[in-house]
């Protein structure tokens, strides 16, 4: 490419590195909200593993052995269907709340954002506050510059490498895993996945950070599907704040002709996305609200009303009436209400043993002597931890008998076993039709489980 009424040729860069953002520092509200769920949701993640109840984990996800250790309740494979309600009440939750307040989990509760503020703070313990740490890129490469820079690359992958240690804790008993890596004899797969986790949580939150947000996350772009003119969103209020303009604490805006921005760009500099949100409302806001809690402070000082930028709706800033109660809201909580009460009754109804009573499919029923016999399949679940010696009977019909299985069926902890069963009842005690009995399976003693099952005996007419 060449500039008009000239011969040198211009260089056209199709791809422009994006420029490293420097958040500030803030205090607020907000800002003492983000630390809280922090701490919280970084100590349930490092804590977790190492609590135990009893002789388990209180959080393990153990694949080999396909158990799911979960606060006391161990789940099974067979479980799935609680998993998929839950990733149902996930997902509903996230519309909800975006619809409600906008982008909540974003601001205060994604990992992504989690751990881009611990990377943070140990960037500004090191290296300084933001104008320093700009100076310190900036400037030539020093023996202080090396032993910053040192230290905070250190101090990332320390915690890169316990984060994805803990990661792995969740599927590995911790307190086996931490000595196995210590003296080198874990397995290729937990090694793999610890290196494999730490490796992410250094790319996303140390090197990355802002990018994982703008580029990657697909919440970005559907969240404007969610969002309606009376969605609670963090906005910059044009109407008070234009034209914007410097000036001294005491002069008079109103003479000046200026609004309440006083152009000071802490809105733009504490944002961990680094955009202006006085543009208006975009993708890679995060909603954690610095600006707000930066822009309350300069207006305190400038003894301006707070509020300038603050949470609000579309529908608030142009002067209409906003319902926070509106249909979409209603739906989105009656669905969640409903998921949550399925998901409460499928896990306080859960039997620790149940059976299925499936019929032979190749034989209705056969002829043996004097009784008549019903061919049918067990398919019996053990949900316990532990071994279960089952015995079959059954009742509903006046002689009914089980043949087989004639001792009792064992069933190990979290197993799926399919066993045949026979049942015989004398021909003359029963008219001909589907004859509705029950099947009861239970355990050795008193506080043993059991459970039933309903299903139909054949007895064929003309015999």
């Amino acid at each position: 490419m060449t500039n008009p009424g000239s011969d040198t040729p211009e260089e056209l860069k199709l791809y422009v590195k994006a420029p490293k953002v420097y958040p500030r520092e803030t205090e607020g509200r907000f800002s003492r909200l983000r630390v809280v769920a922090a701490w919280v949701l970084l100590g349930l993640f490092y804590v977790l593993p190492w609590i135990h109840l009893g002789d388990t984990q209180i959080v393990l996800f153990d694949l080999p052995a396909r158990e799911f250790h979960v606060f006391g309740l161990t789940f099974w494979p067979q479980d799935f269907f609680m998993l998929a309600l839950l990733l149902a009440m996930a997902a509903i939750t996230l519309f909800f709340f975006t619809a409600l307040a906008g982008r909540l989990w974003c601001g205060y509760a994604c990992p992504q954002t989690v751990w881009t503020e611990v990377f943070l703070w140990m960037e500004r313990t090191v290296e300084g506050p933001r104008n320093r740490r700009m100076r310190l890129d900036k400037g030539p490469w020093t023996a202080e510059k090396v032993r910053k820079k040192a230290t905070k690359q250190f101090l990332y992958v320390i915690f890169s490498l316990w984060t994805g240690i803990t990661f792995v804790g969740f599927f590995t008993p911790i307190r086996e895993l931490v000595p196995a890596l210590a003296t080198f004899s874990a397995g290729g797969w937990e090694v793999f996945w610890t290196l494999f986790y730490g490796f992410a949580t250094y790319g996303n939150a140390g090197y990355l950070r802002e990018q994982v947000c703008k580029y990657m996350c697909p919440y970005a772009r559907f969240q404007s599907a969610m969002f309606d003119d009376d969605s609670l969103i963090i906005s910059y209020d044009r109407e008070r704040g234009e034209p914007r303009g410097k000036r001294r604490k005491d002069a008079d805006r109103d003479a000046l002709g200026l609004g309440d921005c006083i152009e000071c760009q802490g809105c733009v500099q504490v944002c961990p996305t680094g955009i202006d949100i006085r543009d208006g409302l975009q993708i890679e806001c995060i909603a954690c609200a610095a600006c707000i809690d930066v822009c309350d402070q300069v207006m305190d000082r400038m003894g301006y009303p707070r509020g300038l930028i603050r949470y609000t709706t579309e529908n608030a800033l142009t002067g209409r009436p906003t319902r926070i109660l509106r249909p979409r809201i209603f739906i989105y909580a009656g669905v969640l209400l409903a998921l949550t009460t399925l998901f409460g009754l499928v896990l306080t109804g859960r039997e620790a043993i149940h059976v299925d009573v499936l019929r032979d499919r190749t034989a209705l029923y056969r002829l043996a002597g004097p009784e008549i016999e019903n061919p049918f399949a067990l398919k019996i679940t053990n949900r316990t931890e532990q071994v279960q010696s089952l015995t079959v009977s059954a009742s509903g019909l006046d002689g009914l008998r089980v043949v087989t299985p004639a001792g009792s069926i064992e069933v190990p902890p979290g197993e799926v076993v399919n066993r045949p069963m026979t049942l015989a009842v004398p021909a003359d005690r029963v008219g001909p039709g589907m004859r509705a009995i029950e099947v009861r399976l239970a355990g050795q003693g008193e506080d043993a489980p059991e459970t039933t099952a309903e299903t139909r005996f054949f007895v064929p007419s003309g015999r």
